[in-house]
């Protein structure tokens, strides 16, 4: 014990004393020799539209809302542009300088109209949904489930309500976790619930409902006025063309173009003109393709059943159809998802102390031990 001398020991001088930095400190002295580029940069907020569980397409950062399964829409942007387009080369001159000067403005009106309407059925939100969160989902659940079973999956789910003394029922979506209100139906190709659901139309891919069916009409409409004038301007064109005996086959070689708008607007007039004429009918009835096809107020299955949401007037139905104010979109595609950035830095805080605490109190313990083991 007299050969050895007590002295002050100072941790630091040891060299097994000093503990390791910990791993969390390494990776901050990388990141801050690499430049800092983890720990400067900021997180990007993301949007709702980003994590979207329904099957569409977003563009120009959640805007624009398309099907993911876009139908023949280029097909029918394409056949409007090339029947048009032949319109205006072959047929307007010739027109313009034996008939009038008028045709080409009344074609590039309904050109540009049938365009926009086409556009916007396309590119806007028809109406659709947002699903039930977890909580809602858990107290419909409860609601529902009488038997004390969560498995249990009774087919199906069906709620009543009274609509203008009209019973109607509701039924349940197991997508979406929730009662679709009335006159709203589950599309299976974009697997959403959209609601006053009209159709899913391929030649616009996108659903038809709420918020853009009034687009759809416009569409088709100005689509049969456009189609109807340019067959009529092409068969006025090559009429004028085969007068004095030079016949149909010279004035199609004169104007080989008009043998193409010909072919197509003979084959799509009787269509387009009939599916106007079907949704002109629906309009004015209140109805929506989906319930004229199901006879959900027709009276079919020999109940006595009337449409509740008819005016009784064909002209406030259509003005409650097209005229109404514009629904706004219900799914917030372009709002900001929460943030868990705080909880992560909250966590990077407390750990930092922590390991910092421990390092200190074992060399702590080895200073006495050594102290110890010299007075022994």
């Amino acid at each position: 014990m007299k050969n050895c001398e007590y002295q002050q020991i100072d941790p630091q001088a040891l060299p097994t004393q000093t503990p390791p930095p910990p791993p969390l400190q390494e990776e901050k002295e990388e990141e801050e020799e690499e430049g800092g580029e983890k720990r400067e940069e900021p997180r990007r907020p993301r949007r709702k539209w980003e994590v979207f569980p329904g099957k569409n397409r977003f563009y120009c950062d959640g805007r624009i809302i398309v099907a993911r399964q876009g139908g023949v829409l280029p097909l029918t942007l394409g056949l409007i542009l090339v029947t048009c387009g032949l319109f205006f080369v072959f047929d307007c001159p010739f027109l313009v300088k034996h008939l009038t000067s008028c045709i080409p403005f009344i074609g590039g009106g309904l050109f540009v109209f049938v365009v926009i309407t086409l556009l916007q059925t396309s590119f806007t939100d028809p109406g659709i949904l947002p699903r039930a969160t977890p909580d809602e989902a858990a107290e419909i659940e409860k609601q529902i489930d009488t038997t004390g079973n969560s498995s249990y999956r009774p087919p199906p789910r069906t709620k009543e309500v009274v609509i203008n003394q009209q019973v109607v029922k509701l039924k349940y979506c197991f997508t979406c976790k929730m009662f679709r209100p009335p006159r709203t139906s589950h599309c299976s190709l974009c697997d959403n619930c959209v609601e006053r659901f009209d159709h899913h139309c391929p030649w616009v891919g996108n659903c038809v409902g709420k918020r853009n069916y009034r687009f759809f009409y416009t569409f088709i409409v100005s689509l049969s006025f456009l189609t109807a004038f340019i067959f009529g301007c092409v068969t006025t064109h090559l009429s004028l063309r085969a007068q004095g005996g030079k016949g149909l086959v010279f004035a199609l070689q004169e104007s080989p173009g008009s043998a193409v708008e010909l072919v197509i607007c003979f084959f799509s007039v009787w269509s387009i003109l009939g599916l106007s004429g079907f949704h002109t009918y629906l309009v004015a009835s209140n109805l929506t393709t989906n319930e004229d096809i199901k006879g959900s107020w027709s009276g079919k299955g020999g109940e006595d059943v009337t449409n509740p949401y008819s005016h009784k007037n064909i002209f406030i139905n259509c003005c409650a159809v097209l005229c109404g104010p514009m629904p706004p979109s219900l799914i917030d595609r372009r709002g900001f998802l929460p943030s868990d950035e705080s909880v992560q830095t909250a966590s990077v805080d407390i750990e930092l102390p922590t390991q910092a605490t421990k390092s200190e109190i074992n060399v702590e313990e080895k200073c006495l031990d050594f102290a110890v083991s010299c007075t022994g």
